[in-house]
């Protein structure tokens, strides 16, 4: 008689119908308990889902509707440019009077007052782009909303505005002699003339 293998390891046999039938067996003995539960939890998920459905959605509107009004208010602060206050050839006195303050500071012999004529005709220049429509905190945040396709003297205006600002920060530092001065003061002139006539 052969002798049976040996180094062989045997696995036991499972009962696949006898799990299976007690599977099915626990589910229909327990039907109405389990399929209650999910049925409740259902009805709770649901109950829950509409209003904050309802929630989300007027919330949705809302941001909307904010996010709207900031964009509207950011167009009316920060808009390029609105309807100009000058036109061409236009003649403004009281600029005029202002203007011969400036041109009598920078002819003076007073180093200060060149440097006091080309502050004061910045101030001429913001109160012109201003007046011009464009929008900012600054005369420099203005210029920057500037082109170069309606405002022609815009580089001059930048340049004249540079020295400004190296006057203000440097003070008695920075060195400007006459000439200078008196080319800057032209470089303000370029924009004005412009958009309106000076009467001097």
């Amino acid at each position: 008689m052969e002798s049976e293998p040996t180094g062989y390891i045997t696995t036991p046999s499972i009962d696949v119908p006898y799990y299976y039938s007690n599977i099915v067996s626990f589910f229909t003995d327990h039907s109405p308990v389990f399929f209650g539960a999910i049925k409740s939890f259902m009805g709770v998920i649901i109950g829950l889902s509409i209003p904050l459905s309802v929630f989300l959605v007027i919330a949705i509107v809302i941001v909307v509707e904010g996010l709207k009004k900031i964009r509207r208010l950011e167009e009316e602060k920060y808009s390029a440019k609105v309807e100009p206050a000058y036109t061409e050839e236009k003649v403004d006195p009281e600029l005029g009077r202002r203007w011969k303050t400036v041109l009598e500071h920078v002819d003076s012999p007073n180093p200060n007052d060149w440097k006091q004529a080309i502050i004061e005709a910045d101030v001429l220049l913001e109160n012109l782009v201003a007046k011009l429509g464009y929008q900012g905190e600054t005369l420099g945040e203005k210029l920057k909303r500037t082109t170069t396709g309606d405002f022609k003297s815009r580089d001059a205006a930048w340049e004249a505005h540079l020295v400004r600002n190296r006057i203000a920060h440097d003070g008695s530092a920075f060195d400007l002699n006459q000439f200078e001065a008196k080319r800057v003061i032209s470089l303000y002139r370029k924009v004005f003339d412009e958009f309106y006539k000076i009467s001097e």
